[in-house]
């Protein structure tokens, strides 16, 4: 049996390995450190690209299990039909709930309290005072209530937001409220002032913030993109912002990373953050103790954690 363990840090210095297992460190170089045959559990190197994420995979005929360091999975799904039957693939469910909850904050307060207007004012000396909106008393609505979701709540509640609605995929109940399904989204963005974005990409939220979505929020919302860019249509996000009806702040894009010349870069009413939710100092740390967690259980035979699929 082999066993090969790829980390995208080194070993070395990483607390709680077991033993047993032949470490290799590998974080998207173009030499493979072993020949990846051996290869019995593979993380993926972190925010690397889709192209590096599984350019190992269909040479791993030994991989019992593949570990994201991210909460998203699409980076990896183009390469999961050249695993043979039987790999669990897991997320870094834990890892970036702080880090991307404290950056959702930091958009929207930035966003509705003009904060990008005080730098440019700042910039060249001019002095914007003003009355801005501020997050009390406003209706905020979560669109992807899993653990990043939960996280975002749990920062908002000191704010005095007036509501905090929820959706996900399906309906349930939680200690904070009801989780509404998505069929009731287009029910509940007309009330919202501040919506939020923190559902992974799937076939059923690509493209999910259309047209027809923006035109059902209330004039003078903010959107926020913590999720993924194809989430959004950037189009009709564009058409929304250049019209003065809609304000938004995205950390994540479409396309990304978002080039030179892109309209994006100058649309009015738009706060860009470069796809920085999870990359803090709050991330390696998180990211040891789950890659510890996960190869004890796997060392050991116990189920492992966050099992987002099995293959076939």
């Amino acid at each position: 049996m082999t066993s090969d363990v790829w980390l995208p840090v080194p070993a070395l210095g990483m607390e709680g390995l077991p033993d047993g297992f032949t470490y290799r460190f590998w974080d998207g170089g173009q030499d493979f450190p072993a020949d990846p045959a051996d290869c019995a559990f593979y993380v993926v190197p972190y925010m690397k690209g889709p192209e590096i994420a599984v350019r190992p995979l269909a040479a791993m005929t030994s991989v019992r299990a593949v570990q994201t360091l991210s909460a998203g999975i699409d980076h990896v799904e183009p390469g999961l039909a050249d695993l043979h039957s039987g790999v669990h693939l897991c997320n870094a469910r834990g890892v970036h709930e702080a880090s991307t909850a404290e950056l959702t904050l930091a958009l929207v307060l930035a966003s509705l309290r003009g904060i990008p207007g005080f730098v440019r004012g700042q910039d060249q000396e001019e002095w914007r005072a003003g009355f801005y909106p501020a997050l009390a008393d406003k209706s905020v609505l979560i669109v992807g209530y899993g653990s990043i979701g939960a996280a975002i709540e749990d920062r908002l509640t000191p704010f005095e937001c007036a509501r905090v609605a929820r959706v996900a995929r399906s309906a349930r109940t939680t200690e904070r409220g009801p989780v509404h399904p998505l069929a009731d989204l287009p029910g509940l963005l007309p009330s919202a002032d501040v919506v939020i974005l923190s559902t992974p990409l799937t076939e059923a939220t690509q493209g999910l913030a259309n047209a027809d979505f923006l035109s059902r929020m209330k004039d003078g919302a903010l959107l926020v993109n913590v999720a993924r860019g194809p989430v959004v249509d950037t189009k009709a996000l564009l058409a929304e912002l250049e019209s003065g009806r809609l304000r938004a702040a995205l950390d994540v894009t479409d396309p990304e990373p978002l080039p030179a010349g892109h309209p994006l870069w100058h649309a009015p009413n738009l706060l860009i953050s470069p796809h920085v939710g999870g990359s803090t100092s709050a991330f390696m740390p998180r990211a040891k103790r789950l890659m510890a967690d996960q190869l004890t259980r796997f060392a050991a035979g116990d189920p492992l954690r966050n099992i987002v699929l099995t293959t076939p």
